[in-house]
């Protein structure tokens, strides 16, 4: 078995999830006792807020590079983010480290491809909508991306750093939700990913009509897979 390295605390709350869904997928292909081998470093996420201008994101990429590198010194054979947003300096990170960093577009991807879904909805920060580094890897494997417009992109950015990600789960934003998606469903998506890891702890498979994409679920999963060699 390998040891996983986790990043997380962006934010605590989906961090939780990780750990959780990490350790009884492990048990379930494993049996007895087992468990995972996890070596976790959890962030103040006051600290690690990312800012919307992608050229903004230089001392963010020096301070995720400088955990991944603790993480493999200290024993990690990969590494994870907790979080999709993150990804935006994967690429960076993963060419300064020697171990393999296990990417949630990707893994999303893949899990839609199997699906022989074309094309889906992205939702998430501005962030993760806005820029290419979840989008390429579902253009690689032949996925259209559909993404709110603008003041929807704004309603769900703010509502993950002044709501969810303090614990804050409203009717009247998973209402506004729930409308956002069922726009991008009418525009053709077949599938809509969850794109952040606190939206599966707002919306659920029940309250869409068409196939969701944990990516929190999904990563861990891969995380698994990736540490048992499955």
């Amino acid at each position: 078995m390998k040891t996983l390295g986790l990043i997380g605390g962006t934010t605590w709350l989906s961090t939780i999830d990780y750990y959780r869904i990490i350790n009884q997928k492990t048990n379930e292909l494993l049996g007895g006792l087992n468990s995972a081998k996890i070596l976790l470093y959890s962030v103040n996420f006051e600290e690690f807020r990312p800012p919307v201008n992608p050229d903004e994101w230089g001392e963010l990429s020096k301070k995720f590079t400088g955990i991944a590198q603790e993480l493999e010194k200290a024993g990690a054979d990969g590494i994870v983010f907790c979080a999709n947003t993150p990804h935006m300096v994967a690429d960076g990170v993963q060419q300064n480290i020697g171990v393999h960093l296990i990417h949630i577009a990707e893994a999303t991807a893949n899990e839609i491809a199997a699906r022989d879904i074309k094309k889906v909805a992205l939702l998430g920060t501005r962030i993760t909508m806005e820029q290419n580094f979840f989008k390429d890897k579902l253009s690689k494997r032949q996925i259209e991306t559909l993404i709110p417009g603008e003041d929807d992109r704004h309603f769900l950015h703010n509502a993950i750093f002044e709501e969810l990600g303090k614990g804050i789960f409203s009717d009247e934003t998973k209402g506004r939700f729930i409308s956002i998606i069922n726009g991008l469903i009418e525009q053709g998506a077949g599938g809509v990913i969850l794109g952040c890891t606190e939206f599966p702890l707002l919306i659920k498979q029940e309250d869409c009509s068409v196939p969701t994409f944990d990516t929190t679920e999904i990563h861990a999963n891969a995380a698994v897979k990736f540490a048992l060699g499955v």
